[in-house]
């Protein structure tokens, strides 16, 4: 039985994505040769090792077997890049780094900039994904590092402090809610909402938070990114949740034509999950390569209270 690297790699992005073509897409694979890939592995195996179903894939058990020592192979492989890289600079090391949206979005790109900057041989592969999401794959091996809200479960994850951030109420000036001093979610599910794509992190995080009230988000329009939903809320089209940041962020820069000059009214919610720690989290700090373990500590040295 001989599967080579590119094998256990596209197996592991199949298995997380739930998707073959999602799978070859983080492999930089085409579909057919992925899908070839995934037939061969199977006919050397001699037994299925995804399950097929109209919503995608799951491992079978014989996958979860592959998908185990997949992870294992595979991280022997960064950690030896890592310990070569220090000597060799053609050799590149991979890190995969997951993130909610508010930190994908808000605190990660000036300070990974910074890294790649101070570090040319190390390449970072960032994907965003619900903080609960973000916790299961570090765990699972899936990611070496991720930046998750303490909300999640981090048992049996080493954490360390990066950034607080608080989900604020953004409605545009002379809305009916503008005058308030806080809200709580379910009485701002009253109003029409601004909504983020449906892969975004914080949008799956508020449909499963109105749920839990027996509500559902209103959502007028779904856009990509913060900074379009800012930017539809100031010009009157509806609410939208959004990390604080994002919003000061977005007001900070009144010469850009773009940007209503009335700007946005905050409204800080009440809900005790609207104020967020979020953490660093790894599954073993000693344990991981030496480049990932460097983007591990500057990520946690780049953190504030």
């Amino acid at each position: 039985m001989h599967f080579d690297l590119t094998d256990l790699r596209l197996f592991l992005h199949v298995a997380e994505a739930g998707s073959i073509t999602a799978g070859a897409a983080r492999s930089g694979l085409a579909l057919a040769s992925a899908s070839a890939r995934v037939r061969g592995m199977e006919a050397q195996a001699c037994v299925p090792l995804l399950e097929r179903g109209r919503r995608g894939v799951v491992p079978t058990p014989a996958g979860r077997t592959l998908l185990h020592h997949a992870r294992v192979m595979t991280g022997q492989m960064e950690r030896m890049r890592g310990e070569l890289g220090e000597f060799a600079h053609g050799l590149k090391g991979h890190v995969r780094l997951l993130a909610n949206t508010a930190a994908a979005a808000e605190f990660l790109p000036e300070i990974l900039a910074g890294f790649l900057l101070a570090n040319p041989n190390v390449d970072v592969d960032l994907d965003e994904l619900p903080s609960p999401e973000v916790a299961r794959a570090v765990a699972e091996g899936l990611a070496e590092i991720g930046i998750a809200a303490d909300h999640a479960d981090l048992s049996g994850l080493e954490a360390r402090p990066f950034r607080r951030d608080r989900l604020v109420l953004a409605v545009p000036p002379g809305h009916a809610l503008a005058g308030r001093q806080r809200i709580a979610f379910a009485e701002a599910l009253a109003s029409e909402f601004i909504g983020l794509s449906d892969h975004s992190a914080l949008g799956g995080h508020l449909a499963r938070h109105a749920a839990r009230t027996g509500a559902q988000v209103r959502v007028r329009v779904r856009v990509r990114g913060l900074d379009a939903a800012c930017r539809m809320v100031a010009l009157g089209a509806g609410v939208a949740v959004i990390p604080e940041a994002a919003a000061a962020r977005w007001m900070g820069h009144p010469a850009d034509p773009r940007r209503d000059s009335a700007g946005l009214v905050l409204v800080p919610l009440e809900d005790a999950w609207a104020e967020r720690r979020l953490l660093v989290v790894v599954r073993r700090l000693d344990l991981l390569p030496s480049h990932a373990r460097r983007l591990a500590e500057h990520l946690a040295g780049a953190g504030a209270p």
